[in-house]
């Protein structure tokens, strides 16, 4: 068998999932595979009567991972005979942001659940989404006057695009939605959480990068903001807050 090791990339877009498999010591690309995501609009759920919204399937990420994958395993072994999915020594995932998704106290999607297939509030709030922008303005007013550290660290105004204004605009709009979920995690960390068998809630690993400015995490205030602010812009967004933790990691 050769000595090679090898290192496998999975970069979810906006419409795709690419992968990549390249060895380690060299950098030599051994295979390549692009998979356009099948629900929705070029990969994109949309509703022509509201501009603002834009989700994703979380079933298309699961099958990205399963074309992509063995496509550029055939490919690895067609350019080495002595190739071995065992020689791959690490995979990196990356993936758009903010793009929170609704998960049940089994770490399961709820669009993946037949109750919710078919609701557009239990996918994945695509990053572009700004359905939420009147909610960002309250994140951002109440902010200012209670907690201004909170808009320092992510340029002094709170995102449509971002974690809060989605989870409190579904709260708003789709009850339903929100009850059933046990929490809601950025695609980033599902991702992890779905390829290493973490799918208890409670020990998904939460990335700093996705958390940082766009959920308003930092260290000096104890991590998430407050429990107290959240539940001002609704009772049951605080709730929320008991879910999400304390800690925060770093990439690796």
């Amino acid at each position: 068998m050769s000595k090679r090791k090898y290192s496998l990339g999975l970069d979810y877009g906006t419409n795709s999932v690419r992968a990549v498999l390249v060895d380690v010591a060299s950098g030599e690309e051994l295979g390549t595979h692009v998979w356009n995501f099948e629900t929705g609009e070029a990969g994109i759920i949309i509703d022509p009567s509201d501009h603002n919204l834009a989700r994703q399937n979380p079933a298309d990420y699961i099958k990205g991972i399963e074309v992509t994958v063995k496509e550029v395993l055939s490919q690895a072994a067609g350019a080495d005979k002595d190739f071995d999915a065992k020689q791959i020594i690490g995979i990196g995932v990356d993936t758009t942001g903010s793009t929170p998704i609704p998960i049940n106290r089994d770490g399961t999607p709820l669009a993946l659940l037949d109750e919710f297939k078919d609701n557009p509030n239990a996918h994945a709030w695509l990053w572009k989404d700004h359905t939420g922008h009147a909610e960002a303005g309250e994140i951002t007013q109440l902010a200012e006057k209670e907690h201004p550290e909170y808009l320092a660290k992510c340029g002094g105004t709170y995102s449509s695009e971002w974690f809060f204004s989605k989870i409190l605009h579904c709260l708003r709009v789709d009850s339903k939605v929100f009850d059933a979920a046990y929490t809601w995690v950025e695609h980033a960390d599902y991702m992890t959480a779905l390829l290493t068998g973490t799918t208890d809630p409670n020990k998904v690993k939460r990335c700093r990068c996705a958390a940082g400015h766009k959920a308003m995490v930092n260290a000096d205030w104890g991590g998430y903001p407050a429990k107290e602010f959240l539940a001002k812009l609704d009772p049951k967004l605080g709730q929320l807050r008991d879910t999400l933790g304390d800690k925060t990691y770093a990439i690796d």
